[in-house]
């Protein structure tokens, strides 16, 4: 990622000429998560990060976990410092529980209680059919997607505190399925579930539970699992992929009082697609 200016932030350029947008040039911050603490799974590119960014210009100071590239998180870090905020960054595997015990660790040692908890953090590669789909990938793609979300969120329960905010990145894929992401589209429906399910049962500790389905998304994982992106959200009703600047605003929407009477529901950033369920 490379800082434009102070207020955005663009990677480099797809073969396409599509710059994903983190942060939109004129976006002001109203304070809406003043003084708030967030922790965000997959953080440090993409959605994650633009959701980073944007925390942090309402005022929140956040927690980055993150697997692989420390280019992205320390840009991440960077940005999020910019405006005023501190930036914590966590790099492991979430799948180990040793690692998601290090994470708690340090967020204990950082911060008494957490406010918002942001699962973000996904994987998928592209399969042309289900023969070509292998029990490794079947089990990576689980065990990153939902297995280790189920259990992060439980072990981070303890320390969200009486209207604090738990989101969850969902997919299109869930309502709609994907003949070519078919386990992807699997993990995704299954986030689904668990949002509905986990809203119900923290609605007595006032804890609201929701959740985002993107749709066609311009991020790194994107460029990295196909190679033709000519017509990567053309087939959608405004005719084109989104940007994560246009995904983080809902995001912060639902970790916000904005959204004090809702839980258990799903917002849809697709581009004009129709789905239901």
């Amino acid at each position: 990622m490379r800082t434009q200016n102070k207020s955005q932030s663009k990677s480099k350029v797809p073969k396409d000429g599509i710059f994903p947008e983190i942060i939109r040039e004129n976006y002001l911050g109203s304070r809406k998560l003043f003084n708030k603490k967030a922790v965000i799974t997959g953080g440090d590119s993409g959605i994650g990060q633009a959701v980073a960014i944007h925390f942090a210009r309402e005022g929140a100071d956040v927690a980055v976990i993150y697997k692989e590239s420390d280019k992205d998180a320390k840009e991440t870090k960077k940005l999020v410092e910019k405006e005023g905020k501190q930036c914590v960054l966590l790099k492991g595997d979430l799948t180990k529980r040793t690692f998601r015990t290090k994470c708690l660790k340090k967020i204990k040692e950082k911060w008494d209680n957490l406010d918002i908890l942001v699962n973000n953090a996904g994987i998928h590669t592209s399969r042309s059919s289900l023969e070509k789909i292998t029990d490794d990938q079947i089990q990576d793609t689980f065990n990153t997607n939902i297995i280790s979300m189920i259990a992060f969120t439980r072990e981070f329960l303890p320390l969200i505190k009486e209207g604090g905010r738990i989101i969850c990145t969902t997919s299109v894929t869930a309502y709609r399925g994907s003949d070519h992401l078919i386990d992807y589209a699997a993990t995704k429906g299954a986030i689904l579930s668990f949002i509905r399910s986990l809203s119900s049962n923290l609605a007595r500790k006032k804890i609201l539970v929701n959740g985002i389905a993107p749709g066609p998304i311009w991020t790194p994982l994107v460029k990295e699992t196909f190679r033709d992106l000519s017509t990567f959200g053309k087939d959608t009703p405004l005719k084109r992929a989104g940007q994560p600047s246009e995904v983080a605003p809902a995001f912060v929407f639902l970790a916000s009082e904005d959204a004090s009477y809702m839980t258990g529901e799903v917002i849809h950033i697709n581009g004009g697609g129709f789905v239901g369920g």
